[in-house]
């Protein structure tokens, strides 16, 4: 009995605790534009019939009670966008689900993991303010100690803060901006003039030259990825929005071999030695497995090997020879950059129809792969059916013509032809039974008539 109890009472407990997680997850309609203005918020625009969406819900109610709990100012909601389609339409809503966090007058995309700490960690950084303050010298080493890429606006008032502020806003989305004076940065650090951009990774800090690095908006988008990366599926299509092209180790890590350990580190020593030539069009790093390159190119490549993946146009370089040596590697990466090296793949109509096929093949296959008997259903009965339709009409008896031949012969003939054909076949169907009585009159050859069998 007491085992019973203690049973309910913990059911009890753990509906009212889920109860109090749902609630920090605000269902929105459309009255959610005029109620919005005053409050940040994190909303999760959905379909019920999505199965993201659905794989997504209980990540989004998480997010919502560790928020909540941590004292944050956002507030999270979620919006059917089928049942409020005009409301998602304003804000931009193109497919499910779609993260965007609302401050004020301004949308902010999230294109990150959807996992807790990632969407938790991107609604702190857009919620606070665009650029943040470093006042002491402990601040700015907790920070480079928290961050891997950091950019620091060291200066007064001037028209570069003002583009720093701007691109801050624009670019939130992906990293912090700070701002410091010059006493609160390492002895170590020395800035040729004020005020200055500057970026600290990799173990060394670089300043943003406008002449050299165009844009502070591109210079950022640029610079805010390490120069070497261990990348996935989804790091790739990140590092696609910086417009480099991306020279990738593919190895093995749980199998390592010598060959994959010699490509991994040529690969490092190029992105740290050669940084200036090629950091501006290159982005480095390795990837475990190849699996992603293959859909990716519709192809095989090799493990280990070097690959080069232009993902503005979704062209890719492979090296004529094995690279032995690292200047071979350099010849290569050159090679690409100077338009010498063999191209292959693209985005042309070809191109497009065989990814279109290979999608296609991949989809089915997976299916198969996953569930037989689902993938039989799915495919079987569709051309089973098919298959039957087709043997039914190729089979299907005709049924007998000569009415419409004898209609088809008729239309040809003028009224009095057509009257003289009516009488040849009257007399002909009169005639055939005269000539049959006929015939059964006349005594069959060799049979004798009564008469003479009466004289024999």
């Amino acid at each position: 009995m007491a085992q019973v109890k203690a049973s309910l009472i913990c059911g009890v407990i753990a509906v009212v605790l889920n109860s109090a997680v749902l609630a920090f997850v605000e269902d929105l309609d459309d009255t959610f534009k005029d109620t919005r203005v005053n409050d940040v918020w994190l909303v999760d625009f959905y379909a019920p019939w999505c199965g993201y969406c659905k794989k997504l819900e209980p990540v989004w109610h998480d997010v919502a009670a560790e928020l909540r709990s941590s004292g944050s100012p956002v507030r999270v909601g979620k919006m059917d966008a089928t049942a409020y389609s005009g409301m998602a339409s304003e804000f931009g809503v193109r497919g499910y689900p779609t993260i965007k966090l609302l401050k004020g007058d301004l949308a902010y995309n999230y294109k990150g993991p959807r996992t807790k700490d990632d969407i938790i960690e991107f609604a702190n950084r857009v919620a606070g303010p665009a650029v943040r303050a470093l006042p002491s010298k402990p601040m700015f080493e907790h920070m480079m100690k928290r961050h891997d890429v950091l950019f620091v606006y060291v200066g007064g008032e001037s028209p570069l803060k003002e583009k720093y502020n701007d691109v801050a806003s624009e670019l939130i989305v992906y990293t912090y901006f700070f701002s410091a004076s010059e006493e609160v940065l390492p002895e170590s650090v020395t800035l040729p003039e004020l005020p200055a951009v500057v970026v600290f990774k990799d173990g060394a800090h670089f300043t943003y030259d406008e002449y050299e690095d165009g844009s502070l908006s591109s210079w950022v988008n640029r610079e805010r990825f390490q120069g070497y990366l261990q990348i996935d599926g989804f790091t790739l299509y990140e590092l696609g929005e910086t417009g480099k092209l991306v020279a990738i180790a593919v190895i093995d890590e749980k199998d390592p071999t010598e060959e994959s350990g010699r490509l991994k580190t040529m690969i490092q020593r190029v992105a740290k030695e050669y940084r200036e030539h090629f950091n501006r069009d290159f982005q480095f790093g390795h990837m475990d497995g190849n699996d992603y390159i293959n859909s990716l190119i519709m192809g095989e490549v090799t493990v280990p090997s070097v690959i080069i993946l232009n993902t503005s146009n979704e062209q890719y370089f492979l090296p004529s020879e094995p690279i032995e040596t690292i200047e071979q590697l350099v010849q290569f990466i050159n090679g690409v950059l100077n338009g010498s090296a063999q191209a292959y793949g693209g985005d042309g109509i070809i191109q497009r129809i065989k990814r279109v096929a290979f999608d296609a093949r991949s989809t089915i296959m997976s299916v198969f792969r996953s569930s037989p008997l689902l993938g039989c259903f799915l495919f079987g009965l569709p051309l089973g059916v098919i298959s039957l339709m087709c043997y039914g009409i190729c089979t299907a008896e005709s049924d007998d013509g000569s009415d419409d031949i004898d209609a088809l012969k008729r239309e040809g003939l003028t009224d009095e032809e057509e009257e003289e054909e009516e009488e040849r076949h009257r007399a002909a169907e009169l005639e055939g039974p005269e000539e049959g009585d006929n015939e059964e009159e006349e005594p069959e050859v060799g049979e004798k008539n009564p008469e003479e069998k009466k004289t024999d």
